[in-house]
């Protein structure tokens, strides 16, 4: 749902979501709050108690969700998502949590944010990118789009995601390919050996090592 749905048309044509949508694994429908205005209405309005922006009004986002709500199963595993830097901060974990349901609904934030009544409403979970602001709520959406349509069984193969990073809590290993030798740096002999084994237990150790020095809270469970 979201006030530039153009921001999304190159997106889903492309790349591994592209080919998802393609192969109809994944769906996407982009939903414009200004198509939902009734005559003399508008999709935002400045904010009670003053102060500068303006705020996305409840009634059009609520029709959209009222009859998005009313077509589904009754069973839809759905969530609803609102874009917000009051969000928590998206990851993998969330990623693979959002991507074992049937459907995802993604508010998209613009200006001062969204009326708080539509989490009121509605059962929504507040997501962001971090701890910054950006313009509008599409490249958080995009973001999560991208993200979860690619845990969707069948998008790639399983192999692809066994070992990427935040696997096991762990940061993908380094990787190489040809030349063996540039400017004087060159790939670890290990991975020219053919020795499959020892390939394997030293993609591992460095794993954990750069997930030791780069990101070691993703480690702090196990000491």
């Amino acid at each position: 749902m979201t006030l530039f749905p153009e921001f999304f048309a190159p997106q889903i044509g492309l790349s591994v979501l592209g080919r998802a949508v393609e192969a109809g694994l994944v769906r996407i429908a982009t939903h414009n709050p200004l198509d939902e205005l009734e005559p003399g209405e508008r999709a935002d309005a400045p904010p009670f108690g003053g102060g500068p922006g303006m705020v996305v009004r409840v009634p059009p986002l609520a029709r959209i969700l009222d009859r998005l709500i009313a077509a589904a199963p009754p069973d839809e595993r759905r969530l609803l998502i609102v874009t917000s830097p009051v969000g928590a901060r998206f990851d993998q974990t969330m990623a693979r949590r959002f991507a074992d349901h049937d459907r995802l609904v993604l508010l998209c934030g613009r200006y001062e944010g969204i009326d708080e009544r539509v989490q009121q409403l509605y059962p929504c979970e507040a997501v962001s990118l971090g701890d910054f602001v950006l313009t509008g709520g599409e490249i958080v959406a995009m973001a999560i789009l991208d993200a979860t349509a690619r845990l969707r069984e069948g998008t790639l193969r399983p192999a692809s995601l066994d070992e990427e990073s935040f696997t096991n809590d762990l940061l993908e290993y380094p990787t190489y390919t040809r030349p063996a030798l540039y400017r004087g740096h060159a790939v670890p002999e290990v991975l020219l050996s053919g020795d499959h084994a020892a390939i394997a237990a030293w993609r591992r150790e460095q794993s954990r090592e750069r997930t030791r020095r780069l990101r070691p809270d993703l480690l702090a469970e196990e000491q």
